[in-house]
């Protein structure tokens, strides 16, 4: 409906601007619903935007373009307001239109082509594999997850992706900790570093590795421990401690059979993360891995433009990035004094090559704790000559969790965190990608398991998807009873339906696009979860006062005409946020 009122407006504004002879150009039209009914039902400021470029009262102007309006069977009543806005009042056939497109579109109502196909890479979770995915990762799984699936409806080609952290320090801590863990099964006593990988999956990793390799990997305790810098609880530094036998467990072992043990521990909680992400309706279109850009020179060469660019310089051995002047807090190293490649270096990699892949825009969507990381991967992206404009960062806060009144504590080194797989078991997928995207992804939330876990009207995932389900029943009912629903009756009769209610439903499915549209070009999937509860609420309100099935066969159709739109677009909704749509509960 907005297009075609743009499309009336647009005519009204040629002929306003060749009566004036007026030499502007023609300001994008917007049109918008109006919050108050007695205003009409959409409203548009353009008089006001035309007024200081064509040097004429704002209400004059609006004057002039309604009466160069197209006739339009649609438009009842058009009227001027306040300074300069523009009132539609659009007849009641043109509000119950939308349950015909509805229905005729199925599936595909609501979605756009306002991408025109424009390809747009998403990188989220991507998470260390050095242990499972826990509830934190859940948020930034579910948002990253409904961002790609709205712009997809919104005809952007989307390419998901997760980028496996495969190489540098936390993955050799990891390997490290999987030896040890190896070396103790093995029967070697010695006290575990307090900054190794705690958790019992470690233990679960090294028993199959010693089931599968027996004592291929062992040594002396004394021989792995000897020299090695004291660790915090002895007195001494605990990151010195766990660097001296990550480089121990590399010298004993050498380089293939320290790539057998840091590969089992990689694979096996790659496949984890792998299936947790499956089962929690989180797909990717690739894993990339970084150790990919070590081994094919892409972090090298990445390292040598900057150094071409003159934007690296080298002092105490390192190499340095010259961030500061790109507007960073300070400088960043990118080769250490030992030769080693930072992060940070793989990151800069990492983003070359998105470039160089082609996308006409890139989102990285990180933990809000990495807020200060952003100014460095600008800094560089712009170093090498890149449009920084394309690269869009969007930070997704930590999710606290609830049992009730109860704080669930988190320590992810320590090993004592709820797992992502633990919480899908004990909520169910549904839920929880539902509570995930149910506020902003920049607001701090908590998420209540018990709420989660409840049915009742408090709960707004059982809200949305008993809504679905008491649509499906009545058509139950109405097969119980011998009846059949004819959709071209009941859309014949729409006009029928004049009570509240169902104009209350009318005017919110046709929202439906718009919101759809809204959600994907700003990434905000939380305006779907709301637009949902919103959609059950009239839909309940609606199922409470009236009856669908009735004598009247004319109603009857109409009515249940009116509800199968409403299943469909609940479907669609729940489909775009990978959230089932149940037809019983």
């Amino acid at each position: 409906m907005k297009e075609q009122l743009k499309n009336l407006i647009h005519q009204a504004l040629s002929t306003f601007i060749q009566k004036h002879a007026l030499a502007v150009d023609l300001p994008e039209i917007q049109v918008d619903r109006t919050k108050d009914k007695t205003h009409g039902d959409f409203a548009t400021n353009i008089a006001m935007m035309l007024a200081k470029p064509a040097r004429m009262n704002p209400r004059q102007i609006a004057a002039e373009i309604v009466e160069a309006l197209p006739v339009a069977d649609f438009v009842t009543q058009v009227e001027i307001a306040g300074p300069g806005f523009i009132n539609f009042f659009l007849s009641a056939a043109a509000s119950q239109q939308v349950v015909s497109d509805i229905l005729a579109q199925g599936e595909r109502y609501g979605r756009s082509s306002a991408g025109n196909g424009k390809k747009v890479q998403v990188e989220f979770v991507s998470a260390n594999p050095t242990g499972p995915l826990h509830v934190g990762h859940g948020r930034g799984a579910a948002y990253g997850s409904v961002v790609s699936s709205l712009l997809n409806a919104a005809g952007f080609d989307v390419h998901r992706e997760y980028y496996v952290n495969d190489a540098g320090r936390q993955m050799d801590i990891l390997a490290a900790s999987v030896w040890l863990r190896y070396l103790a099964a093995c029967g070697e006593h010695f006290t575990f570093p307090s900054n190794a990988y705690q958790g019992e999956y470690v233990r679960e990793i090294a028993a199959e590795l010693k089931t599968e390799y027996g004592e291929r990997f062992r040594h002396n305790a004394k021989e792995v421990f000897e020299n090695i810098p004291a660790d915090e609880p002895e007195g001494g530094d605990k990151e010195m401690h766990i660097d001296g036998l990550t480089n121990r467990a590399k010298k004993l072992l050498g380089e293939a059979d320290y790539r057998m043990v840091f590969d089992k521990g990689l694979n096996i909680i790659l496949a984890d993360i792998r299936d947790d992400l499956a089962d929690f309706g989180t797909e990717y279109d690739e894993w990339f891995s970084e150790r990919s850009l070590v081994e094919s020179g892409e972090v090298d060469k990445a390292i040598e433009q900057l150094k071409a660019a003159n934007v690296l310089y080298q002092d105490k051995g390192a190499w340095w990035f010259k961030s500061t002047d790109y507007g960073d807090e300070k400088d960043r190293v990118v080769i250490r004094d030992n030769g080693q490649a930072t992060y940070f270096a793989s990151d800069i990699a990492y983003h070359l090559n998105k470039y160089q892949r082609g996308f006409d825009s890139i989102i990285d969507i990180w933990g809000a704790d990495h807020h200060g990381y952003i100014p460095r991967v600008r800094a560089s992206i712009e170093a090498m000559k890149q449009n920084v404009d394309k690269l869009k960062v969007l930070l997704v806060q930590f999710a606290v969790l609830y049992r009730g009144a109860e704080k669930v504590g988190m320590s992810t080194r320590s090993g004592e965190f709820v797992t992502l797989r633990q919480l899908r078991d004990e909520v169910g997928k549904d839920a929880a990608r539902f509570f995930y995207v149910m506020r902003g992804a920049d607001q701090h939330m908590d998420f209540d398991l018990e709420l989660a876990k409840s049915q009742s009207n408090d709960n707004p995932v059982y809200y949305v998807q008993y809504a679905h389900a008491r649509v499906c029943s009545v058509f139950r009912q109405l097969q119980e009873r011998g009846l059949k629903w004819d959709q071209a009756v009941g859309e014949q009769n729409l006009q029928r339906l004049t009570e509240t209610h169902e104009e209350a439903l009318f005017t919110i499915l046709s929202r439906y696009p718009e919101m759809l549209e809204t959600a994907a070009l700003n990434h905000t999937p939380h305006l779907l979860a709301h637009y949902l509860t919103d959609v059950a609420r009239d839909f309940h309100t609606y199922y409470n006062a009236h009856q669908f099935i009735v004598d009247d066969v004319e109603l009857s159709q109409a009515r249940l005409t009116l509800v199968a739109a409403v299943r469909q677009v609940i479907a669609n909704a729940l489909g775009v946020m990978g959230v089932s749509a149940p037809e019983s509960m």
